[in-house]
């Protein structure tokens, strides 16, 4: 299955204990989300994984993964992406985008004119932000909010990104076309 037809929905971020328990960083909206779906597979779909959720702790899911019953065996999980097929998931909501969705988008300014593709989407706490990498600039990290990304438009596999002035003045700055 393509990488595109899947969502991750997780990650193994470490171990707990001596049976085999991991620890799932879910990247869903409801943390129980990473199990909710069925099984999970790794990025390149080749293993599947059986989820038994124990408890949620610091924000991460302990987990028993079917088959897996020492430390030793779950230390070799340590970083694998949980992903599922993506007509497993809900639709999103009208302005809901899964994360998957949005990587891979040309980015192009207001004006139309290219600025790159989206490369990822992060969050670190203070709001979603999308890196748009493109030829000729150092990436662009821009908020994914409705003011600096006026349209989303999925069908014609593009965003249109109005980056904060500061932000464009600064890059101006770094091209040398900037005022001081």
């Amino acid at each position: 299955m393509p990488r595109q037809q899947k969502v991750c929905v997780g990650v193994i971020a470490g171990v707990h204990g001596v049976r085999g328990i991991v620890k799932i960083r879910p990247f869903t909206a409801a943390p129980e989300g990473v199990a909710a779906y069925g099984a999970v597979t790794d990025a390149d779909g080749r293993r599947e994984f059986a989820l038994e959720l124990l408890s949620l702790h610091k924000g991460q899911w302990l987990a028993r993964v079917e088959g897996v019953a020492d430390r030793t065996a779950a230390e070799a999980l340590r970083g694998t992406e949980l992903y599922v097929p993506r007509d497993r998931l809900p639709a999103p909501e009208a302005d809901e985008f899964y994360h998957a969705d949005l990587i891979g988008l040309d980015a192009e300014d207001t004006d139309g004119m290219a600025l790159g593709s989206v490369r990822a989407v992060h969050d670190f706490g203070a709001g979603t932000i999308l890196e748009i990498v493109g030829a000729g600039h150092p990436p662009l990290l821009v908020p994914f909010t409705r003011q600096a990304v006026p349209e989303v438009d999925l069908a014609a596999g593009r965003v249109v990104v109005d980056p904060p002035a500061e932000q464009a003045a600064d890059e101006a700055d770094e091209d040398g076309e900037g005022s001081r």
